[in-house]
């Protein structure tokens, strides 16, 4: 016998013009239970003394979550049982689950996958994702960012942020920003092909590595290993955690800029992603992580200071642009320089003495300019 929730929803899909074994194959139901409550039309099931005139709790909630869904049909029925409780639902998330199920299109079943699991401290996965967005302060404008994710394979604690680039320093400065933020280093992280890591192969088949990335392993401690060709299942904890952040974090939201879409995402990995029960290792995400962590190496004591050496032309305003932002030196008009360009340091050398250094910036055309700098252009400006 279904529930009501379960009529309406039934009523629902055959008014949208499916077919009965559509509507059974969704629902779960058999086709005859299917087609007799599409005959009885929108008629109380014959519920026991107990649960006669109970409420539906969902039918108020019916048109937003439809709606939702047209408009986001990835969203989680996670994320819109949060929504919908905040708007004062009080049911169960099973109804919810069984609503969306029902009104989204369905995917394909997957293949039966062999699962593997790490051990504590062992592993790290790391990867990419394009996200588009336009940016409130921007109106009109697309934008391409990039989510930057390392999961723990034991724990499945996410890091991430979103940046600008997924360029080689970009790359390297993520790493030192996720490995001070969970406290240490896992043994080995897990990678995909892309460029900024994995180079090629030679001749026997064995991976060629980005020297700055194996410079930045053995400062750290860490072994790398890219996954084999077109598995992208090797790597899975990562791959998941990026449809999950798409879906119940960035779908239906807006953002300011860069900066307010990384805080936006750090309250939702502190607050809903690593504070939920894992649906495979039945933990709490951060309990599990905070068991974790002591079996990660410890952190270097010196920082890491591998670079690349650029040349560039100061501008006729005293800038050097570098990553297609601009850095600010002393009045060096037209000169070139040679820039030193680490994971999250700009340092600008002229015939080899320092003159100016800067912290990296993120995103595209922005400014950092020392006031220092522009000291001798004012006063040369007051003589004329």
């Amino acid at each position: 016998m279904v529930q009501l929730g379960e009529l309406l929803m039934i009523l629902d899909l055959h008014r949208q013009g499916l077919s009965v074994t559509a509507i059974a194959r969704r629902t779960g139901r058999d086709p005859k239970t299917v087609r007799k409550y599409i005959e009885r039309g929108l008629e109380l099931p014959a519920y026991g003394p107990r649960q006669a005139g109970r409420p539906n709790k969902i039918a108020p909630f019916v048109d937003y979550l439809r709606e939702r869904i047209s408009a986001f049909p990835d969203l989680s029925a996670v994320r819109l049982t949060r929504e919908i409780r905040e708007r004062g639902y009080d049911g169960a998330y099973t109804a919810v689950k069984r609503f969306v199920a029902a009104t989204r299109p369905q995917e394909q079943v997957r293949p039966f996958e062999v699962r593997f699991e790490t051990p504590a401290g062992y592993q790290a996965q790391v990867d990419f994702a394009r996200f588009v967005t336009e940016f409130t302060d921007a109106p009109g404008v697309m934008r391409i960012v990039w989510l930057f994710s390392l999961v723990l394979g034991h724990s499945r604690y996410i890091f991430a942020r979103y940046v600008m680039h997924q360029d080689l320093q970009t790359l390297l400065r993520c790493h030192m920003q996720a490995f001070d933020a969970i406290g240490g280093v896992p043994i080995e992280i897990l990678y995909d092909r892309m460029k900024t890591a994995v180079t090629g192969e030679d001749n026997e088949g064995h991976i060629i590595y980005n020297r700055s990335l194996l410079a930045l392993a053995k400062h750290f401690g860490f072994q790398p290993r890219a996954c084999r060709p077109y598995r992208a299942k090797t790597k899975g904890k990562v791959e998941r955690p990026f449809r999950y952040i798409r879906e119940d974090f960035f779908l239906a939201r807006s953002f300011r800029n860069l900066d307010d879409l990384n805080e936006q995402l750090q309250d939702w990995l502190d607050t809903v992603a690593n504070a939920r029960l894992h649906g495979t290792t039945q933990r709490i995400v951060s309990e599990a992580f905070a068991a974790e962590q002591p079996e990660l190496q410890p952190l270097p004591a010196v920082p890491f200071d591998a670079l690349l050496k650029l040349e560039r032309r100061v501008s006729h305003d005293g800038l050097v642009s570098i990553g297609g932002n601009y850095y600010s030196v002393p009045d060096r008009t037209r000169r070139l320089v040679e820039v030193h360009q680490l994971a999250d340091c700009i340092r600008i050398l002229d015939e080899g003495r320092l003159v100016a250094s800067h912290p990296v910036l993120e995103g595209r055309r922005q400014y950092r300019i020392d006031p220092a700098h522009r000291q001798g252009a004012v006063r040369h400006a007051a003589r004329k």
